[in-house]
């Protein structure tokens, strides 16, 4: 039976000291990488931030006050529970995380997967109810210099650009007089029940009347969420005489899902490619899915942020640049090369040190 040495003994220790040096040597040479396209990130987060900031010093300088209990960052893009243009149910901690500068970045590693390139046209669906993450579309849009085709659905979701007076469609001007936004809405419709307001007071279905004509943008207002949906079809497809290679939606305005349910058969992201053989009421969203194009899907911001590790409702917010969309820790591979060598040395030499150690002894005892 072998019996290892005192010198073994000695030796694997030796060894084990070594390699818990060497692996903390490895361990502090972690160095932070810039990820793929950090500045176009980095650009369309600082695009989201100043529009923030526009949004937010225009409603103070309107005497707005704050409900800083549901609004802890003061952004002026969370509204009240329930207005006259309250469409449907609203989730506040989803919209407060679209409030994160830094979302922005996700938005363009989905046109960089999606290959676009500049003077490209695509088309963008928006509603009221998510008016942060509409700004962190666009912000990315304008970085790549993207054509953009903008239809908007005015009625918000609880805690969404719910005002009747300060619109997503106001916002949205406020944003093009400051220079800060280069698209606006071609054209918008009511959103809610059947994308024409149903459930709204006919209070609410004025006031929304209003903002879109206050903001000289078409009303799109047929008699059906077919028609609505046929005539937004028209304008995507005929505003440009370039194709569309791209549609996104922002949302869950039925005239771009069909039906309400249809949101959640695809979760957030990029899809390339879209069954919809069993989508039996089909949206803008699905009606371009079928003819080939891209589609990006922005409801479920919960698993969007948490996909791409983003804080849930952050207080305060980040800075633009910050999060694992622009910097990744990697180990540095020279560093660890080195180690691994010395390592794989040093066990070699413990080894033959130990056969020598072994063969004397065999020696000695003949």
């Amino acid at each position: 039976m072998y019996i290892p040495s005192a010198h073994s003994k000695i030796s694997v220790i030796i060894l084990l000291v070594i390699t818990i040096a060497l692996f903390l040597w490895v361990q502090n040479s972690r160095v932070w990488v810039k990820e793929k396209f950090y500045d176009e990130k980095f650009h369309a987060a600082e695009i989201t931030k100043m529009a923030t900031d526009a949004i937010r010093e225009y409603r103070i300088q309107q005497g707005y006050s704050f409900d800083e209990l549901n609004d802890p960052n003061r952004s002026g893009l969370i509204g009240e529970k329930y207005s006259l243009i309250t469409t449907d149910r609203g989730d506040l901690t989803a919209k407060l995380t679209t409030l994160n500068p830094n979302i922005s970045a996700i938005i363009i590693e989905f046109f960089q997967k999606a290959k676009l390139k500049k003077g490209d046209v695509i088309a963008v669906n928006v509603t009221g109810s998510m008016p942060a993450l509409n700004i962190a579309v666009l912000s990315a849009a304008k970085v790549l210099g993207l054509n953009v085709v903008l239809v908007s659905s005015v009625g918000a979701s609880m805690f969404g650009a719910t005002d009747p007076y300060f619109t997503w469609l106001d916002m949205e001007a406020l944003l093009n007089n400051k220079d800060i936004i280069p698209y606006k809405s071609i054209a918008a419709s009511l959103g809610g029940g059947r994308d024409l307001g149903r459930g709204l007071s006919k209070a609410g279905r004025d006031l929304i009347v209003e903002a879109i004509d206050r903001n000289n943008i078409e009303l799109i207002q047929e008699k059906s969420i077919e028609k609505n949906i046929e005539r937004k079809m028209e304008i995507f497809e005929n505003t440009y005489n370039e194709k569309i290679v791209l549609y996104v939606n922002v949302g869950g305005g039925l005239s771009s899902l069909g039906d309400a349910v249809n949101g959640r058969l695809l979760p957030p992201g990029l899809h390339k490619h879209v069954l919809t053989r069993n989508i039996p009421k089909k949206g803008t969203m699905f009606l371009f899915a079928e003819k080939g194009v891209p589609v990006i899907h922005l409801l479920d911001v919960r698993a969007l942020a948490e996909e791409y590790n983003l804080p849930i409702s952050p207080v305060p917010l980040p800075e633009p640049g910050t999060g694992v969309m622009f910097l990744e820790e990697r180990y540095n591979l020279t560093i660890t090369a080195i180690a691994l060598a010395i390592l794989m040395i040093l066990v070699v030499i413990v080894i033959l040190f130990d056969k020598r150690q072994q063969q004397f002894k065999e020696e000695n005892a003949i």
